[in-house]
């Protein structure tokens, strides 16, 4: 009698520092409890996604959802499907590819190296892989993830709404169009933090971490905010809207005066329950439960 393949889950995440990994790991472990689960680190590096495939599949799993822990559900959304084999454009693995020489990151798949080489100069082959495979088109934005966990990092920091500017920061893009529509993503985050506390000003900018010309600019506009801010006993809230800490940029900002929340979207439940329900939804649109 044929056994029935086992279903399993594999977890896209940009990857950090260890107390970044850290925290993604933390978020992971409810949904590692209920189903075979995988963590691959990188902006879909194909080395990272080979070896996390890898692992599910000496695990008796053949039937994968992808779950991208990324704020923005387009990102690294078409390379990951040419690479998983789900969409055309990937070539094969390379013949002298070895797992063991491949990058290997702090206690899962992928590595320095890899979550910030720019993906367009990345190796782009498909896994060699026995697995189907039904990928999340769906980032922690449009899930609606932002507009409450923000509020809350808001409200902790809060003493005195009425005097306080509060400003969240997310990592955004170095064409400006795409940047301003990155912006307007987190409208609602803005809103929410507004309906929170009468607070004197909310708004959302971009730090553009990985284009220096693009990221000066966002410096600046930055701290003539943070200046704003500051007018007639007024303070500022400063709040990463990225899923953990401000990112590899965050010394540009030391010279601001403000109270900060160093967390972003984790640690917070919210991230855990999404990551179990988008990933049963993917199963079930699928057919495989």
């Amino acid at each position: 009698m044929k056994t029935a393949a086992l279903v399993g889950v594999l977890v896209m995440a940009h990857g950090g520092d260890p107390a970044w990994n850290r925290a993604v790991e933390q978020a992971v472990e409810p949904l590692r409890a209920k189903h075979p689960t995988a963590l691959a680190y990188g902006m879909a590096s194909a080395d990272a996604l080979q070896k996390a495939v890898s692992e599910l599949e000496a695990k008796g799993v053949r039937k994968v959802a992808v779950v991208r822990l990324f704020l923005k559900g387009d990102s690294f959304l078409a390379r990951t499907e040419k690479i998983l084999g789900v969409e055309p454009g990937a070539g094969p693995r390379p013949a002298d590819w070895d797992a063991s020489s491949a990058h290997g990151g702090h206690g899962a798949h992928g590595g320095h190296g890899a979550m910030h080489m720019d993906p367009e100069l990345m190796p782009l082959w498909r896994v060699v892989s026995e697995s189907t495979f039904t990928v999340s088109s769906r980032g922690l934005l449009e899930a609606g993830l932002g507009p409450p966990i923000m509020a809350k990092r808001a409200k902790a920091l809060s003493k005195d709404p009425k005097k306080e500017s509060v400003l969240l920061v997310a990592h955004g893009l170095g064409d400006d169009a795409a940047d301003a529509g990155w912006r307007a993503a987190m409208g609602p985050a803005v809103e929410s933090v507004r309906k929170a506390a009468p607070f004197r000003s909310v708004k959302a900018l971009t730090l553009r971490d990985d284009w220096p010309e693009a990221h000066a600019k966002a410096v600046a506009e930055i701290k003539a905010y943070a200046s704003e801010a500051k007018k007639d006993g007024g303070r500022l809230l400063l709040i990463p809207y990225r899923l953990s800490g401000f990112g590899p940029q965050a010394g540009s900002l030391k010279g601001i005066d403000a109270k900060r929340d160093d967390k972003g979207l984790l640690p917070d439940a919210l991230v855990s329950e999404w990551l179990i329900t988008e990933s049963e939804a993917l199963m079930k649109d699928a057919g495989w439960n």
